[in-house]
């Protein structure tokens, strides 16, 4: 019995590959979306003040981020795919009916 556990062979698992893609901490493509929008905010606008209201929303929004996905790093594709479901699903649906 003790050599069937001899025998089993061991993988290992890289944390790159298993760990979700964040950028500070916050996922990666909702900060580099807001980042894209902040930057375009300031050079449309071109004074300090949109400067100053677009790092100030940027940071604001980054926090926010961060703190969603310290809850669950893969809130946002949990979501994404919540909101593609139907309300109801009928008992008698087939791949061939038409709704």
């Amino acid at each position: 019995m003790a050599e069937v556990g001899a025998n089993l062979r061991r993988n290992r698992i890289h944390r790159a590959l298993s760990r979700p893609n964040l950028l500070f901490g916050a996922d990666r493509e909702l900060v580099l979306l807001t980042g894209l929008a902040a930057v375009i905010l300031i050079f449309v606008v071109l004074t300090w003040y949109a400067a100053i209201l677009g790092a100030v929303i940027w940071i604001v929004v980054v926090a926010a981020l961060r703190m969603m996905a310290k809850a669950d790093p893969m809130m946002r594709r949990v979501y994404a795919r919540h909101i593609s479901y139907r309300p109801c699903y009928r008992a008698t649906a087939t791949p061939w009916r038409r709704y």
